[in-house]
């Protein structure tokens, strides 16, 4: 075999390891993509699971402290806000508003005791804390997949067909958001 045979055995065989190396890196770029979007819907259920709880913590509030229209509003324009959001930085924003005012509720209930002592109040407290703890969960997979998938685009070789791909945006939220919960207290 001449050398110039070799030459082009060598290169083919360099090109089809290449191609191989390129599926690969492209079927993980896919994968990591499909598990950010699956993760995305999961944090979705959780929100939209604690959208349809905030009217009935605001019709129970309505009935001992309806002169504090202008907070219940604000409750119910922060979760129509949310709900409307379409891109991942818009619902952090309304998440991060609804969070504010769903804590001035529960400051209202310190002002009214009737209301702290309602069984449907305190029902829906307790809920609205664990569906809080849900979207923690599903948001904190969410940014580790999303961490993961950017740092596969970035990483060689897959930077040279990730930079072709869009980057997915971490959901966080402020940290005093974080710092200050609401917090659910039962008295008895």
């Amino acid at each position: 075999m001449s050398t110039a045979l070799w030459v082009l055995v060598a290169v083919v065989g360099l090109l089809v390891v290449l191609g191989v190396m390129m599926i690969g890196v492209y079927n993980r770029l896919v994968s990591l993509r499909n598990r950010v979007r699956e993760a995305w819907s999961q944090v979705d259920v959780q929100l939209r699971r604690r959208y349809d709880l905030i009217p009935n913590l605001v019709e129970t509030v309505k009935g001992y402290a309806a002169h504090e229209r202008e907070t219940l509003e604000n409750v119910i324009k922060a979760r129509q806000m949310a709900i409307d959001a379409s891109t991942v930085e818009e619902q952090q924003k309304a998440e991060n508003f609804l969070t504010q005012t769903l804590r001035s509720i529960f400051a209202l209930a310190e002002a009214y005791p009737n209301l702290k002592a309602d069984e449907n109040f305190r029902m829906l407290q307790e809920e609205l804390a664990a569906t809080e703890n849900k979207i923690a969960f599903a948001r904190q997979r969410y940014n580790a997949l999303v961490q993961q998938y950017q740092t596969l685009k970035q990483s060689f070789p897959a930077n040279m067909i990730g930079g072709m791909w869009p980057d997915e945006q971490f959901f966080e939220v402020e940290e005093q958001t974080v710092r200050e919960a609401p917090r659910v207290e039962f008295t008895r």
